[in-house]
């Protein structure tokens, strides 16, 4: 196990490996504990705490830049086996934030999500549950998918299945589950959409100028202003762990059967 408290161009004898141009010296906790886990920070980013987990082999975490004007990302992030987290650029979170992806899944943060205090959001439950009379494992972790320009509230949870459309806003201690499509407000224990065709930006009604803002000539509108679709988008490829292990195994038999017959 290796145990980095900075994070710069690096590599190990285990195939483990962090990209990054810049130098990040303070707040960093990256845990390397298999191999052929990769790190790549692009040189833009603006880190204010990271603590990364890299459990299992072939893990990738991937950290996307930021402008000059955006706050940092704290994160808390955990990799399994052959998982992957992508955060998108200009991400943000208030305070820190929970990412994990476990048993060959993928989180995706798209770019200019806005994440507030105590949010945690992940592909997996942390522990198997099994259906007693067949012995069956009944909570699969499952592909997670948050969209362009989304602002998840704080104490928000996002469960694994979950797709979030661009443009959206996730309401104060909702626990999301599910599809939900672009420009919508999604609320509730389980959450569901409350509201549709609805835009956000981010000035802050006390900290930007005008300190009241009664209609969107107020804000600079972002690209994001658009009707909500009908039907939300699904999560790509949200199967099972096991689904995954044999499409691979299939697709190497192919290419095996092709070789040969050359």
């Amino acid at each position: 196990m290796s145990t980095l408290t900075e994070v710069s161009a690096y590599n190990d004898d285990r195939g483990n490996k962090i990209i990054s141009p810049t130098t990040f010296t303070n707040n960093i906790h990256v845990t390397f504990r298999g191999s052929n886990n990769t790190l790549i920070i692009d040189p833009t980013a603006k880190i204010g705490w990271l603590k990364v987990r890299f459990d299992c082999d072939n893990g990738v975490l991937e950290l996307g830049g930021r402008s000059p004007h955006r706050g940092p990302l704290r994160a808390d992030v955990r990799v399994g086996q052959d998982s992957s987290i992508r955060v998108g650029k200009n991400v943000t979170t208030t305070k820190l934030c929970m990412l994990v992806a476990v048993e060959g899944t993928s989180l995706t943060l798209g770019d200019d999500v806005m994440i507030a205090s105590d949010v945690e959001i992940r592909t997996d439950d942390a522990h198997p549950i099994f259906d007693v009379d067949s012995g069956r494992r009944i909570n699969w972790s499952k592909d997670v998918a948050v969209g362009n320009h989304v602002w998840i509230a704080s104490r928000a949870i996002v469960r694994p299945g979950t797709s979030i459309g661009e443009g959206s806003v996730v309401g104060l201690n909702s626990i999301v589950k599910g599809s939900f499509p672009n420009n919508c407000i999604i609320a509730g224990t389980p959450a569901r959409v409350v509201r549709r065709n609805v835009a956000w930006e981010r000035p802050h009604l006390s900290n930007s100028k005008p300190f009241y803002k009664p209609d969107a000539s107020t804000v600079k509108k972002s690209k994001y202003w658009n009707p909500t679709e009908v039907e939300a988008r699904p999560v790509a490829a949200n199967v099972t762990p096991w689904a995954r292990i044999k499409r691979r195994a299939r697709h190497h038999k192919k290419q095996l059967i092709g070789l040969i017959r050359h």
